[in-house]
């Protein structure tokens, strides 16, 4: 793709390059009088470990394709700090993901409708109100064809994993006996019960954002990519035309313009005569928005940022997974440790991956899942299991020397609230991260059941053959408060971060109903004519489960909305 130079103006600039950002990026730049600007702080996509499936044992950590964030020292988990993979690389996050195809379910979307009082982001269907699986169908290129939940004729490919383990079959039979039946896949609105991940894969290789989206058009004269390339201020004026001043921007004093960049180790100025997109993530995009001046103004003054308009809610409303990592040792069925542990198996696996595009070399980070509920008068579930052939110490060390499983489970929707915040108005320190998790006591309650559950999966009869043994947190651990405190020395993130930017509803007068509100439904940010927020940091509520497909659901809507 041509890199004009960096006095040239874009109609639309986008910062990052990520799921969000590569949907914007083919939608808005499709119109050839649009000239499209899509900026990425890494590089290309096309190293060896993004496009293998497990190579994200290689991409994750790695300052080549993930910005290596770590959290602040959280009291909910014993005090430690935990790294915040986020992915630095064309493609984002679905780059280094775990391929996960989640779209969440219905009860989630009728929450964001009431924040927004929006009832387009209701689940539809059938005789119901809202756009959601309409437009997930539109999107969707799934691998059993078009149906009354999936559409064949979109960018995002989704196919059935192409590996199964015996010991997994055997999990899902034991969760069988606890009463969570198996399904055929998690994506029609109630996810009760348990099947395998239904993933982002094409033919056994990764299908990024990227690969959906932005590959396809680079050859597109009006759109531009610069890699390499850090924005580190928003530029704004006063000058506000009467015909922006709708939505969030009614009350519109400021107007974004563009965005000031580091490449090459310069620093130029790009000019945007429509629209600002930030598109940099739920860490990412806050941060620029704080170092630019727009955000909690006592944050602000206190880092010697010019205060352009006072946004308690930029930052903010951190929400995100946090998984309890259990281990059992197993008999009698291979796992990764196993095949791993011999240098045979080894190349085996490597040989079924090249010749057949199958096997181990094809599988997501989890494989099997399940979801329940923690009481039965609830109206979806809200535990859900990431279930793994393996085992190992923490991500990033050896896998155990031995056969081993780790079933994880999560509270999909906490109440524990955390935050983004800049450490400095230094555009290139990292901003700090403080995640709260486990700091209310519903979620801690929930965090015992969810371990309590596991283990009446784990000692179900289908189990018994393989003879699991708790290694973590370990058959010693029996109390409530015992359990609670292993939840959070075991606890870490599945890397869902979002709501930082989060979207609401607003007055006839374009106010918003509450303070925290950054976004209008349509991700128009309050009171900055000319910029938006499309990313995980706009929801008001996190989803059911992985996020990507919720992220493409917000850019295909605000990409709609910029259009029409």
């Amino acid at each position: 793709m041509p890199e004009p130079s960096p006095a040239t103006d874009f109609d639309f600039v986008i910062v990052g390059a990520g799921s969000a950002g590569c949907l914007l990026a083919n939608r808005l730049s499709a119109n050839p009088a649009n000239r499209v600007l899509l900026i990425e702080a890494g590089g290309k996509d096309n190293w060896f470990w993004i496009k293998i499936p497990v190579g994200y044992l290689y991409t994750i950590a790695n300052p080549r394709t993930d910005w290596c964030f770590s959290t602040e020292a959280d009291p909910g988990l014993a005090g430690r700090s935990i790294h915040y993979a986020r992915g630095r690389v064309i493609g984002g996050c679905s780059s280094i993901n775990a391929m996960i195809h989640m779209r969440g379910q219905a009860s989630d979307y009728d929450l964001w409708a009431q924040a927004t009082g929006d009832d387009r982001w209701r689940w539809g269907g059938p005789g119901g109100p809202g756009e959601t699986l309409g437009i997930y169908k539109q999107l969707e290129d799934y691998f059993g064809g078009a149906d009354d939940w999936h559409g064949a004729d979109g960018e995002i490919r989704v196919e059935r994993p192409r590996v199964r383990w015996k010991i997994l079959d055997a999990w899902q039979a034991a969760a069988a006996q606890t009463g969570i039946a198996p399904i055929e896949e998690f994506n029609r609105g109630d996810n009760a019960g348990s099947a395998y991940f239904h993933v982002n894969q094409r033919r056994g290789r990764r299908w990024s954002m990227a690969d959906a989206f932005l590959h396809p058009v680079a050859h597109r004269p009006n759109l531009t990519v610069y890699t390499h390339t850090q924005a580190v201020r928003l530029l704004m004026d006063d000058r506000v035309d009467d015909d922006q001043r709708r939505g969030a921007w009614t009350t519109a004093r400021h107007r974004a313009t563009g965005v000031r960049l580091r490449k090459d180790g310069q620093t130029i100025d790009v000019r945007a005569r429509r629209e600002v997109i930030l598109s940099a993530g739920a860490i990412g995009s806050p941060h620029l928005m704080q170092l630019s001046g727009l955000g909690p103004a006592e944050l602000l003054t206190e880092h010697h940022v010019p205060v352009a308009v006072d946004l308690p809610g930029v930052g903010e409303n951190l929400q995100d997974h946090l998984q309890l990592r259990t281990v059992y040792r197993i008999q009698g069925a291979p796992t990764v440790n196993t095949l791993y542990r011999n240098w045979f198996t080894r190349a085996g696996m490597g040989l079924q991956y090249l010749l057949a595009r199958s096997g181990p070399m094809t599988m997501p980070p989890s494989t099997l899942g399940a979801f329940a509920k923690s009481d039965p008068a609830l109206a979806s579930p809200d535990l859900e299991w990431h279930v793994q052939p393996l085992s190992l110490p923490k991500f990033g060390e050896s896998l155990h020397p031995f056969g081993a499983i780790t079933p994880s489970v999560c509270n999909l929707r906490p109440s524990s609230r955390g935050h983004v915040r800049m450490a400095s108005a230094d555009p290139l320190a990292d901003p700090k991260i403080s995640c709260n998790y486990l700091s209310t006591d519903a979620d801690r309650r929930l965090a015992v059941h969810g371990l309590r559950m596991t283990r009446e999966i784990m000692a179900a009869p289908a189990l018994a053959p393989y003879r699991p043994q708790e290694m973590l947190p370990g058959p010693h651990v029996l109390s409530d408060n015992d359990l609670a405190q292993a939840a959070g020395e075991l606890g870490t993130t599945i890397f869902h971060p979002v709501g930082t930017c989060a979207m609401g509803a607003f007055d006839s007068q374009g106010v918003p109903r509450s303070a925290g509100t950054v976004l209008d439904t349509d991700c128009r940010v309050y009171r900055v004519a000319g910029l938006r927020v499309v990313d995980a940091s706009a929801m008001p509520s996190i989803t059911s489960g992985n996020t990507n497909a919720p992220v493409m659901l917000i850019a295909e809507r605000a990409a709609r909305a910029i259009l029409g």
